[in-house]
């Protein structure tokens, strides 16, 4: 069944490039007659073979970017094809015109190129997104800061580079307790270049409460032990399906992901009441679990969880499809006065494609009223 699975995706892959071919081979032809199809078919087929090594992770820095622009000839080509066949349904007497399929192709790479530079220079950019919310509590938490990020996947192409500026402003907003929402890790530790390196720089990392962790569906695989232990070098502490009582005042309790790729070894998902202990009955409950979609597992027994995950769809228009697809895909969101507030970060990494369009990288922080 799997190698079955990737002779179609390799199928449609082939077909998804001869199409463009085509639709670009006649734009070209728009201004160079004499142009042959054998060359343009040649790129598109080199730009799908780098978009499967990014894929693959072998190759992958410049792998990485093809993706992106590959993702975003197919996008605009198709918007383009969709938009002359609506002129021609209209009759719109431009669409006749003999160089019109040659400014359709340059629409196309002009696009294409202006939206892959503003999503490699816009994902370098970290934002920072603050929420007072307020938790009912028979313990004073009043004025506690949670800061939290999720889904840096250090391992992913310049994710190493961006370390020092992301421990820099976490470390400017003053956190009592730092959350990572899990996705620390880009699924192979091997993919990190210096390890040392980056267990020192998260050593830098002040907070008064310290710095917790739970685990995503890239935090796993073969090589899920050696995360383990650049976490614990790192001074993270990582919850899995366990909990911690912070200055006797509040509950951190961490998941473990629910569809890990590559599991987790023995660990597996517990029922959330299996974790609370009797002592925590009566304190506030703030529950770190990286999917949004499990949000629905939580009852009265939680006040606030912390999710990413999503990414908002990282770029556009996928950031479409994960707000039909969640709950809630980011942001704030309550269902209703009993259910638990729910906050989802974009992350401040990002998966695949150094690229950030429609969507930002963010730290969050959270002011307890």
């Amino acid at each position: 069944m799997f190698y079955l699975a990737l002779v179609l995706i390799f199928a449609l892959l082939g077909v998804i490039s001869y199409y463009m071919s085509v639709r670009m081979h006649k734009g070209l032809l728009a201004f160079f007659p004499k142009c042959k199809f054998r060359p343009v078919l040649a790129f598109f087929m080199t730009l799908t073979f780098l978009f499967i090594l990014g894929f693959a992770r072998v190759g992958f820095s410049i792998g990485a970017y093809c993706m992106g622009i590959y993702i975003y000839l197919l996008f605009y080509t198709v918007i383009s094809h969709l938009v002359t066949s609506i002129l021609h349904l209209t009759k719109f007497h431009f669409v006749r015109h003999p160089r019109y399929a040659g400014f359709a192709m340059m629409s196309v790479v002009l696009c294409t190129i202006v939206t892959c530079i503003w999503g490699f220079i816009n994902v370098q950019r970290v934002h920072h997104v603050s929420y007072d919310i307020q938790i009912q509590s028979q313990t004073d938490i009043s004025g506690l800061n949670i800061v939290m990020f999720s889904d840096l996947h250090l391992g992913s192409v310049g994710s190493e580079d961006r370390l020092d500026k992301i421990v820099d402003e976490i470390n400017h907003l003053e956190p009592d307790i730092l959350c990572i929402a899990g996705d620390f890790f880009d699924t192979e530790f091997s993919s990190i270049q210096n390890p040392e390196k980056a267990i020192q720089t998260l050593r830098k990392i002040r907070t008064t409460y310290g710095v917790y962790a739970c685990l995503g569906n890239h935090d796993a695989g073969k090589t899920y032990g050696q995360m383990a232990s650049f976490l614990e070098q790192s001074n993270i502490c990582l919850l899995n399906d366990t909990s911690v009582i912070i200055d006797n005042r509040l509950v951190l309790v961490g998941r473990i992901d629910g569809s890990p790729i590559g599991g987790y070894g023995t660990l597996k998902r517990k029922d959330f009441t299996q974790i609370l202990t009797p002592e925590m009955k009566n304190l506030p409950v703030v529950v770190l679990d990286h999917n949004p979609a499990n949000i629905h597992d939580y009852g009265e027994e939680a006040d606030l969880i912390l999710c990413g995950h999503t990414h908002k769809g990282q770029l556009f228009p996928a950031n479409l499809i994960t707000k039909v697809m969640y709950t809630v895909d980011y942001g704030y969101y309550q269902k209703d006065a009993k259910s638990p507030q729910v906050i989802v970060s974009s992350g401040v990494g990002y998966w695949g494609m150094p690229m950030r369009v429609g969507t930002q990288c963010e730290i969050v922080s959270i002011k307890i009223q």
